[in-house]
């Protein structure tokens, strides 16, 4: 119970409104079953914009349900004799699968821009193949036409404020406080991220980069907090404060405004040193997510993650001193990986002994260079169907049951240390019960770990650069 309203799709309700369109939302995230429906009989709108949040991180999973959600949109916004298009990460990797379940276009890209130029073209008569990045089908109904793509967006003020006034915040509020006792809601500070991380999509950004102005931010968390009631945020950036000067002129800013909310954010260990750590707290900061994947130095280089394991111990100090809650988002199941691996990712885990952790599968999505690795080993089921599906699509070490059986593990030991004995005690059977069954459940015809140029390669050149870069 931790709901969000979708921002990526209110920056672009926001665009065409200020053009001079009249927009309504529908919300799904709090809705009845029948509130698409409704929503339709209500506005009778000419256009319907299935448009994914680029910035809610389940949206790169590209889960089946959602995409059977996205398909019974269009048929019903079609039977209202709407014209349908879509924008999202899973239209985006699958988009002949959409356009022929009856979405006219799907929009590529940053695509703000592209569903503003596509709505008048559509609502005057006018040719859409000038609007850059569109896909569509030819006549035949067989093959994808794509326009020019677009360029991405450049800060500062790409766009205006999202349009926040279309939610029902109540919802949102009555849901937050009955489960958490504050009310939280996200923003953004930034989009794209430069780390190319073989395992990450980024069907939407790219490679791109770009950071808003620090007193932009600053000023949209007075904004959360004094107009919209937050007592929470959660900045949803990729990667938060890339740059070590940006991060002390943000918390200068937040300062200057008397505008500190307690928010949350996603970073890496190797950015998080004692300065950013300390400039994090002056802003508010009390939790910071980190991508740490693994204890394996081995397997960190095959994930070209460009990370080491010492950021991670180093990370965790640096934001214990600081008094901010240093949490763990980590991966099994990479090609490769062994139990002697599994080993050193829960030995981290216990020596580091972070707040929070998140524990996922490696998954493979489309245009990465994992999913190429693994491509070949994929049966017919490509994607997981929900958030914790957590099964392995292609040749793992070991058996999904075994890996889950790791998470629970992990999950009741770091629950433990603040909750008492009786986690600990679980954990500790559990984790028998593991080493029991190790040998038992390992696939013999596992993926190999993929080649690295040397054993002690590390993939750092552009993490170094990325730095470096507005020092």
């Amino acid at each position: 119970m931790q709901p969000y309203p979708p921002l990526g799709t209110l920056y672009a309700a926001a665009l065409l409104r200020q053009s001079g369109l009249s927009v309504a939302l529908f919300d799904p995230m709090l809705a009845s079953p029948d509130g698409f429906a409704e929503a339709l009989e209500r506005h009778r709108p000419a256009i319907v914009a299935v448009y994914e949040d680029d910035f809610n991180f389940l949206s790169k999973m590209c889960l089946t349900r959602m995409r059977e959600v996205a398909f019974d949109m269009s048929e019903q916004a079609r039977s209202f004799g709407a014209r349908v298009v879509v924008h999202g990460s899973d239209a985006t990797d699958h988009t002949l699968e959409f356009l022929s379940h009856g979405f006219e276009y799907a929009l590529i890209g940053e695509a703000e821009h592209t569903l503003l130029e596509l709505s008048i073209a559509l609502l005057t008569g006018s040719p859409t193949n000038s609007v850059q990045g569109l896909a569509s089908l030819d006549s035949t109904g067989t093959r994808i036409i794509r326009t020019d793509p677009r360029h991405a967006l450049r800060y500062p003020s790409p766009l205006p404020p999202p349009a926040r006034d279309l939610v029902d915040y109540e919802l949102y509020r009555d849901a937050w406080l009955h489960a958490h006792g504050r009310f939280s809601l996200n923003a953004i500070s930034s989009r794209g991220c430069p780390f190319r991380c073989n395992w990450c999509a980024k069907p939407i950004f790219g490679d791109n980069f770009r950071v808003n102005e620090p007193h932009h931010v600053a000023a949209e968390m007075l904004e959360l907090r004094d107009r919209y009631g937050a007592g929470h945020i959660w900045f949803a950036d990729d990667i938060f404060g890339l740059n070590r000067r940006w991060v002390s002129s943000f918390a200068d800013e937040v300062q200057r405004r008397n505008a500190q909310v307690p928010f949350k954010i996603q970073a890496r260990a190797d950015l998080m040193t004692s300065e950013v750590a300390a400039s994090l707290a002056r802003a508010g900061c009390e939790e910071v997510w980190m991508g740490v994947e693994s204890g394996s130095q081995t397997v960190l280089n095959a994930m070209e993650k460009g990370l080491r394991v010492e950021d991670v111990y180093d990370a965790r100090e640096n934001l214990r001193e600081s008094g901010v809650r240093a949490c763990f988002f980590l991966q099994f199941g990479y090609p490769g990986e062994t139990w002697s691996d599994i080993r050193k990712t829960v030995d981290l885990v216990r020596r580091t002994r972070p707040d929070d952790i998140g524990v996922s599968l490696s998954y493979p999505l489309p245009n990465t260079r994992f999913y190429q690795r693994v491509r070949d080993q994929l049966g017919t089921k490509r994607n997981w169907n929900d958030s914790d599906d957590l099964c392995v699509m292609f040749k793992g070490a070991y058996t999904d049951e075994f890996y889950r059986l790791i998470r629970d593990a992990l999950h009741l030991e770091v629950t433990g240390w603040s909750s008492g004995p009786e986690s600990a005690i679980r954990a500790q059977s559990l984790w028998r019960e593991i080493e029991r069954l190790e040998p038992l459940s390992r696939n013999h015809d596992a993926t190999e770990l993929p080649a690295l140029h040397s054993p002690g390669d590390v993939f750092v050149p552009l993490r170094l650069l990325s730095m470096e870069a507005g020092d």
